[in-house]
């Protein structure tokens, strides 16, 4: 098998299309069908149903699938290992971050670390947090900077950078906006805003609630923070905030609640063979560690 008709079989597998599979490798579509025609013929085994355009895997796909990644992630490793060699820090670094750490974290440092390693050509995905972990454990990113999760897989190493502290915030001309002092409970009388069910974030903060036997009234959900500080801005619920995200135009709510974190950082998998590019982008960020973060993580 050819590393080429493997990466063709994972496009198209992900993406359920040739021709989708034929613009994320910057192909034809017939140069696409050459190289999956051709694994099949070194299997002896066809990988693809074909019905209309709908495209789905046969018995023998599902089970080649995974084998396809481990053998493309070893590949890397071994090109990687190879490359370290020479010490020197360049080729590609394929790095996803989330909207929120992209726009308000990383920033400067990208900034300097591109001044000192201009020979790094950086490969960046804007992801939600989740997607950026599985994509750590695939094998298909080699570091993530994202909200980390409460329970993080065992096959990853995970490091906090920063804390965010999560401010309760409403409009001013909210209800709860007048209020001196409030309980979880009287939050609950009211909509909330949050991030999706899903996120990392949300689960943190319904673990809270649920706790004292609360479930949260979540009127809206998004997984972009600026769209739901626009949301608490208009008054459509109160909401949970970076408290670097608070501005002017909402109202810092007073919880007799303990303060709610979340840690920031970055994530690798461990049994994965790190780059030059990679070690230098560890580096920079270790450099920029936050010291509640230190404690955060020996309280792991």
């Amino acid at each position: 098998m050819d590393t080429q008709s493997l990466q063709a079989f994972l496009a198209v597998a992900d993406s359920g299309s040739f021709s989708r599979a034929a613009e994320q490798l910057h192909l034809t579509q017939p140069a696409v069908s050459k190289r999956i025609a051709v694994l099949e013929g070194q299997i002896d085994a066809r990988l693809f149903d074909r019905i209309g355009r709908r495209v789905t895997l046969t018995e023998a796909g599902r089970l080649l699938l995974p084998r396809a990644r481990q053998i493309l992630v070893m590949v890397d490793d071994s090109r990687r290992a190879l490359g370290n060699l020479a010490g020197d820090v360049g080729g590609s670094l394929t790095l996803a971050t989330s909207h929120h750490i992209g726009l308000h974290r990383l920033p400067p440092l990208l900034k300097a670390y591109t001044r000192r390693h201009p020979g790094v050509r950086l490969d960046l995905h804007f992801l939600d947090s989740e997607q950026a972990y599985q994509g750590v454990l695939d094998g298909e990113l080699e570091i993530a900077v994202v909200t980390l999760a409460p329970h993080p897989d065992e096959h990853l190493e995970v490091v906090p950078i920063w804390i965010d502290r999560l401010c309760f915030v409403c409009a001013p001309d909210h209800p709860l906006a007048g209020r001196e002092r409030l309980t979880l409970h009287e939050l609950c009388e009211f909509d909330a805003v949050l991030p999706g069910p899903l996120t990392f974030t949300r689960t943190l903060i319904e673990a809270r609630f649920a706790a004292v036997g609360l479930t949260l009234p979540v009127a809206l959900s998004t997984n972009y923070l600026e769209t739901l500080r626009m949301m608490s801005a208009i008054g459509l619920g109160w909401s949970l905030l970076p408290e670097g995200l608070v501005t002017s135009e909402l109202r810092v709510l007073t919880v007799d609640h303990p303060p709610i974190h979340r840690p920031l950082g970055y994530l690798v998998h461990q049994s994965r063979t790190l780059s030059n590019a990679a070690r230098a982008m560890i580096d920079e960020l270790e450099a920029a560690r936050e010291p509640g973060a230190s404690e955060w993580r020996d309280r792991r």
